[in-house]
């Protein structure tokens, strides 16, 4: 990740919209501000939340609360709990989450 071309600036986060989206089971809530080329997200994940694909894309997640669990495609499976955090390269491998019992992360991608 190169950070070009972003000017400073601070977010309120409780004041960027929320959007919502179903999984495979349970929901996803996100909050999400654009900057430059970085995505930066705020994410809640209810509980039994499993992601209904697999994701190609590069992020850097920072567990905040509760406990995530990241399966690769080749099998191998990552228990994450808060103030734990993860990295993946674009196209490194595809990546799906999900949580028994719910969780809040930051991503950056």
């Amino acid at each position: 990740m190169k950070i070009e071309n972003v000017p400073f600036a601070t977010t309120d986060w409780s004041a960027v919209p929320v959007t919502e989206a179903p999984g495979e089971t349970g929901v996803v809530r996100a909050r999400m501000v654009e900057a430059g080329s970085l995505r930066l997200r705020q994410v809640e994940f209810s509980a039994n939340y499993r992601a209904d694909h697999w994701c190609p894309r590069g992020h850097v997640v920072l567990v905040q609360q509760g406990a995530l669990t990241v399966e690769l495609g080749d099998g191998r499976r990552f228990d994450t709990v808060a103030g734990m955090s993860f990295h993946v390269a674009d196209d490194d491998g595809e990546h799906m989450i999900y949580t028994a019992t719910g969780a809040t992360v930051f991503i950056v991608d």
